[in-house]
Formats: C-alpha cells, sequence, structure tokens
C-alpha cells in the first residue's frame, strides 16, 4: 500500500476525514432484510393474523395468497428504483394534478412601460455631464 504523507498535499493531517460509501443503500437489520421490508413483513403477518380470525380455514388460504402477494411487493418490488409506495403515490398524484398552465400575460400597457423605464434608465447611465468632460480632459493633459 502507498502511504502518502499529509504535507504532500498542503492539507493539515488533523483534516482528514472518513468518506461514507454506500450511502444510498439500506442497512440490513435481520439477514437481508432492510428496517422497511421487515416493516412490511410484519403488517403482512399482522393482516393475515386478522384474517386467519375472521375468516374459516378455505377463505383464509384463498386470501392469504393476494395478501401475501401485495405485501411482498412493496416489501421487494422497485419500479425505476425507488419504492413500490412512493411509484404509486406519485402516480396517483400525476393522475390527479392539473396538466395544463396557463400563462398568465402581462396587460400590453404595463409591458411597454416596463420597457420604457429600461430605456430611460440606460439613457441616464450614458449620460455625462460637462463638468466630468472638463475634469477627464484636465486629467489627460496632466498626464502628457
Amino acid at each position: 500500500m502507498l502511504h502518502i504523507p499529509c504535507s504532500m498535499f498542503h492539507v493539515p493531517c488533523s483534516m482528514l476525514f472518513n468518506v461514507p460509501q454506500f450511502i444510498d443503500k439500506e442497512d440490513k437489520i435481520v439477514g437481508p432484510l432492510t428496517a422497511k421490508q421487515l416493516g412490511w413483513m410484519f403488517g403482512m403477518g399482522a393482516v393475515l393474523l386478522v384474517t386467519w380470525n375472521l375468516l374459516d380455514v378455505s377463505a383464509f388460504f384463498i386470501s392469504c395468497v393476494p395478501i401475501a402477494a401485495i405485501f411482498g411487493a412493496f416489501a421487494f418490488y422497485r419500479p425505476y428504483n425507488q419504492p413500490l409506495i412512493s411509484f404509486i403515490t406519485s402516480s396517483v398524484v400525476f393522475v390527479f394534478k392539473p396538466k395544463l398552465y396557463f400563462w398568465k400575460r402581462i396587460p400590453e400597457k404595463a409591458q411597454k412601460a416596463k420597457i420604457i423605464k429600461k430605456i430611460i434608465a440606460k439613457k441616464e447611465q450614458k449620460k455625462i455631464s460637462e463638468a466630468k468632460i472638463t475634469e477627464i480632459s484636465k486629467l489627460l493633459e496632466q498626464g502628457k
């Protein structure tokens, strides 16, 4: 391993920091599961427990397949590399959000007034008084 002294980069040794790596990856809590995935699995278990108590055995086994599929999708499926719940909320917001933007036109009189003010401001900047002109000519004569 190559050792490079701190003074070579003109950086004090006390200014070196460890830069975190892989900050976009979630921490694994239990085995290969992250905290969110574990939460979805606990939620699935709770819903299945409630359906076990409410339904008879045959209805429970019929209903547990879609429940497990839905919660499994929320836990593990990532469309466009984002969680499924974020994807669904973004889709719902997109469907109900208005798609048209109406341009608010400035009335012509106000627009013309703004243009005139800009032109006047530019003309005022270009004006030089006679006193300044004589002062500049005196400075130029003294420089010879």
